[in-house]
Order: C-alpha cells, then sequence, then structure tokens
C-alpha cells in the first residue's frame, strides 16, 4: 500500500490545531527514571482538552470537511468521541456517537458535555462501529474513522513534532496501541525527523491485535470479548494503514498484562500525581517491563488520555495497595461481652495499625448467639508489618483470618 501519512502533511495538521489544542508538557520524572533505569520523560496527553490526544486528529479530519459535510457519525470508547464531539461543535457541523454500552459514564458524559448526538450500543468498540456503518450507508453521513484515516493519523502525529522540538536528543519514545493511529502519526513524524529514534508501541495482552498482525505478517484479527481496565485501545482489528505504517516505521511492539497497566498506573497516580486511564498507562507499563532496553537512554512515554472512572481509579488504588502490603484485611471472631471490640482496638495499638474500616456483626445467623463477627480493614507499612500484626493476635488467642 503507498505510503499515505508524510511528515508534510503532519506540519500542515500542526498550522490546523496551533490555536486549537495544547501544546501538552513534556516533563521529566526523577522518580520513575530511578525505577526504570531510563531518563524519563513524560508526555502528558492527560491534560490535553478533552482528557485524551483524541482532538488532535478529530480536529484536522472535520477541518477537511468545512463545507462538505453537514453531519459526521463516529464510533468510539470514549476518546475519539469526546474528540470528535468537540472538533464538530468548534466547527459547526453536526456529530453523532455511538458508544459501547458498557463505556465508561465520564466519557459518556464528557461527549454530551460538547452538545453531540450519543447512541450507545453493542459490548465492544467493533459492535458500535459496525452500527455507525450502517448509520453512514443508511442516512449518507461522512464516517470519521478513530484511527485508519490520514488526516486523523497527522493530526495524531503532531505530538511526535512537539516531542523533538522540546527533547533534540531524544533516543526512544514508547506509545500506546490498539488501532494503531496515536503510534502511525508519532513514528512519521519521528523517523522523518530522525530514523535514529527508537519507536516502541506497547498493547494490552488481552487484545493484542497489532502485536499478533506484525508478529503473523497480516492483519489479524483477535476473537472474543475480553473485559481489560485498558479499554481505550481494546480494538480488536487495526487498520489497513496503520498496520502498514506500523510495519514501515516502529521498531518493536509489547504486550503488558492487566497486573502490569494497574502497577504502572498506581504509580504514576501516587508518585507524580497524575491521572492516567489504563489505555493511557501502558507506556509506562512496557518501559517498566523492558527496563534493560533503555537503561540511561533519553526515553519518552506518551500518556495518552486521563479519562478514567472515578470508582474504578478508586479500586484499583485500593487493590494496589493491597498488592504492596498496605493494606490489610481481617475477619476476627470475639466474644459478644463488653470491651472485646475496644481490647482488639488497643492490641492493633501496640503494632501502629492503623484501622481504616471495621463492621462489627452479632446478629448474622451462621453466628454463635456469644460471639461476634469482626471485619477490619488495616493501613499497614509492609508484607512484614502484616506479620507482625497476625502473630500478635493469635498469641493474644485470636484466629484471625486474612481477606483478599
Amino acid at each position: 500500500m503507498k505510503q499515505s501519512v508524510s511528515l508534510r502533511e503532519i506540519k500542515k495538521a500542526a498550522l490546523r490545531l496551533k490555536n486549537v489544542v495544547y501544546k501538552t508538557p513534556l516533563v521529566y520524572s526523577y522518580s520513575l527514571s530511578e525505577v526504570s533505569g531510563a531518563n524519563l520523560y513524560l508526555k502528558l496527553e492527560n491534560l490535553q482538552r478533552t482528557g485524551s490526544f483524541k482532538i488532535r486528529g478529530a480536529y484536522n479530519k472535520l477541518y477537511s470537511l468545512r463545507g462538505k459535510a453537514n453531519c459526521v457519525v463516529a464510533a468510539s470508547a470514549g476518546n475519539h468521541a469526546q474528540g470528535v464531539a468537540l472538533a464538530a461543535r468548534l466547527l459547526g457541523i453536526k456529530a453523532i456517537l455511538v458508544m459501547p454500552e458498557g463505556t465508561p459514564i465520564n466519557k459518556v458524559l464528557g461527549v454530551r458535555r460538547y452538545g453531540a448526538e450519543i447512541i450507545l450500543y453493542g459490548d465492544t468498540f467493533d459492535d458500535a462501529y459496525s452500527y455507525a456503518k450502517q448509520l453512514e450507508v443508511n442516512h449518507g453521513y461522512v464516517f470519521i474513522h478513530a484511527f485508519d484515516d490520514p488526516e486523523v493519523i497527522s493530526g495524531q502525529g503532531t505530538i511526535g513534532l512537539e516531542i523533538v522540538e522540546s527533547l533534540k536528543n531524544v533516543e526512544a519514545v514508547l506509545v500506546p496501541v490498539g488501532g494503531g493511529g496515536l503510534i502511525s502519526g508519532i513514528s512519521v513524524a519521528l523517523k522523518e525527523r530522525n530514523p535514529g529514534i527508537k519507536v516502541v508501541g506497547v498493547q494490552s495482552s488481552s487484545v493484542p491485535s497489532m502485536f499478533m498482525s506484525v508478529k503473523k505478517g497480516k492483519i489479524v484479527e483477535t476473537r472474543g470479548f475480553v473485559q481489560t481496565i485498558a479499554d481505550g485501545i481494546a480494538v480488536k482489528r487495526v487498520g489497513e494503514i496503520t498496520y502498514n505504517i506500523v510495519k514501515r516505521y516502529v521498531d518493536d511492539i509489547y504486550t503488558v498484562d492487566e497486573d502490569e497497566i494497574e502497577d504502572a498506573l498506581l504509580l504514576l497516580t501516587e508518585r507524580k500525581r497524575v491521572v492516567v486511564e489504563g489505555a493511557g498507562t501502558v507506556g509506562l507499563a512496557g518501559l517498566l517491563k523492558k527496563k534493560n532496553e533503555f537503561k540511561n537512554k533519553n526515553t519518552v512515554v506518551v500518556i495518552s488520555g486521563g479519562n478514567i472512572d472515578i470508582n474504578v481509579l478508586a479500586r484499583i488504588i485500593e487493590r494496589g495497595l493491597v498488592k504492596s502490603g498496605r493494606l490489610l484485611r481481617l475477619v476476627v471472631e470475639l466474644p459478644d461481652v463488653p470491651g472485646s471490640l475496644g481490647k482488639l482496638a488497643s492490641l492493633l495499638g501496640e503494632v501502629k495499625a492503623n484501622i481504616v474500616q471495621i463492621f462489627h456483626d452479632r446478629f448474622s445467623r451462621n453466628i454463635p448467639i456469644d460471639k461476634a463477627i469482626v471485619e477490619i480493614t488495616l493501613e499497614t507499612k509492609s508484607f512484614n508489618h502484616q506479620e507482625e500484626i497476625l502473630k500478635l493476635l493469635r498469641q493474644s488467642g485470636y484466629n484471625p483470618i486474612q481477606k483478599g
């Protein structure tokens, strides 16, 4: 297939976007550099308008349709929809966005805030895509592809221009991959400026469509529906244009599992106070997985978006605290007499265990009449600290059961 995206087109897109998008910060992280071994910079597209990079490609595409389209339609897991909605509002074009029914509520509300019409359809991006294509055929709307479109790709490529302008000696860039639009644009912008820059895509192992396609030498569609925290890149089939660009310009594709994504997300939240969605975190997860490949290199991780449901973020934080030995959940049986709960609390205070939450149950049918059950959540310092707590409780006549 003929190359359909060029550095010239990306530069043209940059001029169109100059007064529309933010030139997002490229921030050096001392703490994450120490953890990863790389000289690590974060390209913070989570601070972009709509909370992700998608406004770049969407606006560039819709700009080219001025006077040619009265209504556009798009399918999206959330971020592309917000980008199209805002771009359509800025350019005075009607937009209809088809989103999977399970799309996080914050992304649905974001689209609604920009005034676009929303249709929730199907379980996956691919279901929403099929329905949006039906609307295109039935009503003559112009379809705005989320990734497999030269003007969308050129818009995303403006991130690559900003990286090389801000960091002249960049050596490696890690980019999240779903359908491939983001990494296609960035790789063209970087490689056409400096072929020596290493460009790596990172994809969720739950939906490894680009990874498998590159490995097999042809576009491969992943099968089945898999729930992933990286819902923004859960694309089962990559684009024709993006696949060919990735083959030509991208040096490697990594995959990361759900635990690795969660760990990276928690690290960004705690160390950098950066709120990131699962898809936006995979670049850092890939770097941490392949540390030796980037040791002492000037490395950029693209943080592609920050539109995470706050309830999901809360669960990830709690799970991360449990996995790192900083949260302990126990079930303890007590005599149902005055002072029992106070005695337990005093014991926990002796070993500096901070009580976060407690539930005292005397009435459930499976509890003996002279007993009470306490479910207690403790803030702890480490796994060693947890062992100290458990040992003291056992020595004091309790039989604590650890949960989760």
